[in-house]
């Protein structure tokens, strides 16, 4: 037996691809600024101080069941941790009265990281829902685009990023989803550091933006992949997300969490999906946990448990969660340290054109606006890796090597060949 057609190569993946090569080079002054990985100033893994300790506790306990199957929904105690973090519902500032009717319109599950969050979440949407397109920001993280067609649902692009000003094209956004985006199209939104480009919609934009949402019943996704990143606070970071709870009550929504980067467990593969029911909605809870959980089955049948053990023993224990917190600002602190380095070596150099936009982009990318020539030869000359896009990861900068960055690219920009 043989297929009845030949097969033919995918393209590779970008990030993957540079990374090889990355670790291919011989050069001593390559520098990586295509992961997405938080790095310390020597270039090396963190795992965090705060995660260590938590695996030493849980080491010591020599818990006999700590290989064992947890149910296709995932550990429930580590799921209401999770979601508590993500929509803020630890603090005791906000709605605290009406946190347990909050509670009850969420259901969550366990999935393999914030990747397999957004897969769950849009074959469950595409099964279920069956919406028309789907609306991705131009541009977006790739991988949203490969999750939905493999799921089989249009995707269409609204704008986003404004090349010009180096920030939201809010207007162009907002005129193409009112003319075009049609009732149960889904609209994928990303609640904090926009990946790729490091711009994030204000409050007031926001606010707007929702106010479309309902009025043209378009069902919002969220990705969360950065909450505390940029701020350095998980509450803060997740404002986007308690807005929508809090101000649009009766309408559905759904979130992609991913907990790989702010915990620094990015191979453990931890990730949560959220459904939120809208108040007086004719589905209950226990039905989407259900259908959920026969899309895992048929899957992964259960999520991997060994992050989210640690996870949990952090947030569970309030000594561990303010080391956790700390630690979250000092990576977020060292992120914002490197944007304004790299800015103002490129100020000092006097390098051509604008560079503002590197500071006043957040998270752990930056849209440099630097073409794919100029990108090829920053790789093959001075060794420097990162995408055609010309988006950096501020991770791969240290105080090391920040100087030699700016100082390659102020010479590029100058180059006229290089266009």
């Amino acid at each position: 037996m043989t297929m009845k057609t030949t097969l033919t190569s995918m393209p590779p993946d970008e990030i993957f691809e540079l990374n090889g090569a990355y670790a291919a080079e011989n050069s001593p002054r390559k520098v990586n600024l295509s992961l997405g990985a938080y790095r310390t100033n020597d270039n090396q893994p963190w795992p965090l101080p705060v995660v260590r300790e938590a695996e030493r506790q849980l080491l010591a306990e020599t818990d006999l069941s700590r290989h064992e199957y947890t149910s296709i929904q995932g550990d429930v105690a580590f799921l209401e941790l999770a979601r508590d973090l993500l929509f803020g519902l630890k603090n005791r500032s906000v709605f605290w009265e009406k946190q347990g009717a909050t509670k009850s319109r969420i259901a969550s599950v366990q999935t393999i990281a914030g990747t397999g969050a957004n897969h769950l979440g849009a074959l469950f949407l595409a099964t279920h829902l069956k919406p028309r397109a789907v609306w991705l920001s131009d541009p977006s993280w790739d991988n949203h685009r490969r999750i939905w067609e493999l799921v089989g649902v249009p995707c269409k692009s609204y704008p986003y990023y404004s090349s010009s000003t180096h920030s939201v094209d809010f207007a162009g956004m907002m005129s193409t989803l009112e003319s075009e985006a049609q009732e149960q199209d889904v609209i994928l939104l990303q609640a904090c550091a926009h990946n790729p480009t490091g711009v994030d919609p204000s409050k007031e934009q926001w606010k707007v933006l929702a106010d479309l949402v309902k009025a043209k019943r378009l069902f919002p996704f969220f990705d969360s992949a950065y909450q505390g990143l940029v701020s350095g606070s998980a509450y803060k970071d997740s404002w986007s997300i308690r807005h929508f709870l809090t101000e649009k009550p009766n309408i559905d929504f759904c979130v992609a969490q991913s907990l790989s980067k702010n915990f620094g467990l990015y191979g453990q593969r931890v990730g949560a999906f959220h459904y939120v029911l809208g108040q007086g909605t004719r589905n209950r809870l226990d039905v989407i946990i259900s259908n959920l959980c026969h899309l895992i089955r048929s899957e992964y049948s259960v999520a991997p448990t060994g992050g989210s053990r640690i996870i949990k023993r952090i947030l569970s224990d309030p000594a561990l969660s303010a080391q956790w917190r700390s630690n979250l600002r000092t990576m977020s602190q060292r992120l914002t340290a490197m944007r304004h380095a790299l800015y103002s070596e490129l100020m000092r150099l006097e390098a051509p054109g604008s560079w503002r936009h590197i500071v006043d982009q957040n998270g752990m990318f930056c849209y440099t606006g630097l073409t794919p020539s100029q990108v090829e030869v920053l790789k093959t000359k001075y060794h420097i890796y990162f995408l055609k896009s010309g988006r950096i990861s501020i991770c791969g900068l240290s105080t090391k090597n920040v100087v030699y960055v700016a100082r390659a690219i102020d010479e590029v920009a100058r180059d006229p060949v290089i266009v």
